[in-house]
């Protein structure tokens, strides 16, 4: 095993972590933002009042796009199992 391999498995693994884990971040980003933009013009400060929006925006970002999550997971788990096949083949 080259170190070229070692770094093309690390980069290939954080660029589908982060493909992986950016619906349900951007889900809870955009949703924090419109919650505080609320807070701030009617002067609500209550802090609990963010949990609720979140939770539900994070639950439905992961109900509708855990097929493409899963889909992306087991295609680059099937690469690596590929290329373990063939760095025990050599």
């Amino acid at each position: 095993m080259t170190d070229v391999t070692v770094v093309m498995l690390l980069r290939n693994a954080l660029m589908i972590t982060l493909m992986v884990a950016s619906p349900v971040l951007i889900s809870a980003m955009v949703v924090g933002l419109i919650v505080s933009i609320f807070q701030t013009t009617t002067s609500i400060q209550e802090q609990t009042l963010t949990f609720v929006p979140k939770i539900v925006a994070i639950f439905l970002s992961i109900v509708l796009s855990a097929a493409w999550m899963i889909h992306m997971l087991v295609n680059y788990t099937q690469q690596l199992f590929m290329e373990i096949s063939k760095i025990g083949a050599a």
